[in-house]
């Protein structure tokens, strides 16, 4: 297993003046957390660069940091490739939902992918949904629409891959928890090929089915490596209220400890962005106890070629 540390938190929007969102703080929070160790792997740990963050976007576009995140991104996707290449699992802690650019741009140098987006939003926001020549915005909420190909050039198109990071077809969206509401942001998505099942399915289907649905969307493209998004706005607010988003409902700890293990544990699994955690709105540090329980319960491939499988 390779951890590769991602500070960043260039893809959200400052709450208020000179504010700089916490998230970029979350990978050294969750390894002083004793992240390693619950991982039980043998594993080498990177850390990337922090970015600077500015809330005033550059000229030529509305999206804040939008040069830094390519940059960054770029970097990202060089320690992606290397792990990939390398046969390992690349864990990818971040920081915020763009850190999953850069992540898809490493592992799409190894071939076509698969993606499997748990997610209490969709992040479908993109120029065919919004005023982008008006309304500033962060990539946070556009991470998936720019992976499959929607939005500004220069965080759709990247080195060596052509079109999109990620087909829709090849995409499973699981735990929107916005799209009975009435003024839901993205409501294009359906018309899409991606499949949803947002958190109001989920409850009604459980865990097996969803799992199921999961495995017929890999099956379908079986010559297809895949990529995993956590983002852990998808867990219930009760237990994850340390993101820049919470909500209800969501999913449990053990709901989603299901869910990931036959992922993680199948070979053709590349890795797994894990982002959003903010440390700034968890001071007693129990949201960062229960990430870290909840990423050790995994039975990572590399974890169980090391038979260290709890």
């Amino acid at each position: 297993m390779d951890i590769i540390l991602a500070p960043t938190n260039l893809g959200l929007s400052p709450l208020y003046a000179r504010h700089e969102p916490g998230t970029w703080r979350a990978p050294d929070v969750l390894m002083a957390t004793g992240l390693a160790k619950a991982l039980g792997a043998e594993a080498s740990v990177t850390t990337l660069l922090r970015p600077t963050y500015c809330p005033v976007p550059p000229a030529g576009t509305l999206i804040r940091n939008a040069c830094a995140i390519r940059d960054f991104s770029l970097t990202l996707a060089e320690h992606v490739a290397q792990s990939v290449q390398s046969g390992n699992f690349a864990l990818v802690l971040g920081g915020d939902c763009s850190i999953l650019l850069g992540a898809l741009a490493g592992a799409r140098q190894s071939g076509s992918l698969s993606l499997i987006h748990f997610d209490g939003h969709s992040d479908f926001r993109h120029p065919g949904n919004y005023e982008s020549s008006r309304i500033m915005s962060g990539v946070a909420g556009m991470d998936l629409a720019l992976a499959t190909g929607r939005g500004e050039h220069f965080l759709t198109q990247w080195p060596d891959i052509e079109g999109p990071l990620v087909q829709d077809d090849h995409v499973i969206q699981i735990g929107e928890r916005e799209s009975h509401d009435a003024d839901f942001a993205w409501p294009d998505i359906a018309e899409t090929a991606i499949t949803q099942i947002d958190i109001f399915d989920f409850q009604r289907i459980g865990v097996a089915a969803a799992c199921a649905k999961i495995q017929a969307l890999l099956t379908s493209h079986s010559e297809a490596g895949f990529w995993i998004h956590f983002d852990v706005d998808v867990l219930d607010q009760v237990i994850m209220p340390a993101v820049d988003c919470p909500g209800s409902p969501g999913l449990s700890p053990a709901e989603m400890v299901s869910l990931l293990n036959p992922l993680v544990s199948d070979r053709r699994c590349l890795g797994m962005t894990v982002s959003i955690y903010d440390p700034e709105k968890d001071p007693d540090g129990r949201c960062a106890k229960t990430l870290v329980a909840l990423l050790g319960q995994l039975a990572y491939r590399d974890r169980e070629a090391c038979g260290k499988v709890p």
